[in-house]
């Protein structure tokens, strides 16, 4: 008895160890600045991607970024009304073609603004629920920055991005317009080929 009370009482022990020495995950602005800056250095100093390999890029947020964002979320908000009557398997189809399309176009995107100065503005209160909006802003030649804003939302102990605004524009909200206009005329497997079309195109464009 007096063992199995010792055997309890250093589980606990080495329990509360671990609890003490684990690093606290990143508050939702700080998450966002240590991956933007940790992914522009990287852009900014590799070769390859001076001289065009687009390839590189790609890689690179395939390592740094995509963990941190919620793929299935944003589909789903994009797809709007038309994602109640998708398959599983369609479900599964319609992520993965978006996910490809939003890499490809965050990765344009950072190749272009990598020279450029971002930001951080720190979130106004801490953040108490599972949303929260966090402010960036990133400079340009003409003096007026530009607002890009992250909505992230709480998954466990870590915060995802699902929505990504631009001056305002909503990223999902600006697909499902056309999204609602492709599944209209030729339903969910209809959007999927526009998806994988659109994904094929933009491959052979960047080789």
């Amino acid at each position: 008895m007096l063992r199995a009370s010792i055997s309890r009482a250093l589980l606990a022990l080495v329990l509360l160890t671990l609890a003490i020495a684990a690093p606290a995950a990143p508050t939702p602005d700080a998450l966002v600045k240590n991956t933007a800056e940790e992914v522009l250095a990287l852009v900014r100093s590799d070769p390859e991607i001076a001289a065009g390999n687009s390839s590189r890029v790609y890689a690179i947020v395939e390592e740094k970024v995509l963990g941190h964002f919620d793929f299935q979320r944003m589909t789903r908000l994009a797809v709007g009304k038309h994602w109640r009557q998708a398959s599983d398997p369609q479900r599964q189809a319609l992520t993965d073609n978006f996910r490809t399309l939003l890499v490809r176009t965050y990765a344009v995107a950072l190749a272009q603004f990598r020279d450029r100065a971002v930001e951080y503005r720190p979130l106004d209160n801490a953040p108490t629920g599972d949303e929260v909006m966090v402010h960036t802003l990133v400079a340009t030649p003409q003096g007026k920055p530009i607002n890009m804003d992250y909505r992230m939302a709480r998954q466990g102990e870590d915060w995802k991005v699902y929505d990504v605004l631009v001056d305002g524009v909503s990223l999902v909200v600006n697909y499902r317009s056309t999204f609602d206009t492709t599944v209209t005329e030729k339903g969910i497997d209809g959007l999927i080929t526009m998806l994988v079309e659109k994904n094929a195109a933009a491959q052979g464009g960047a080789q």
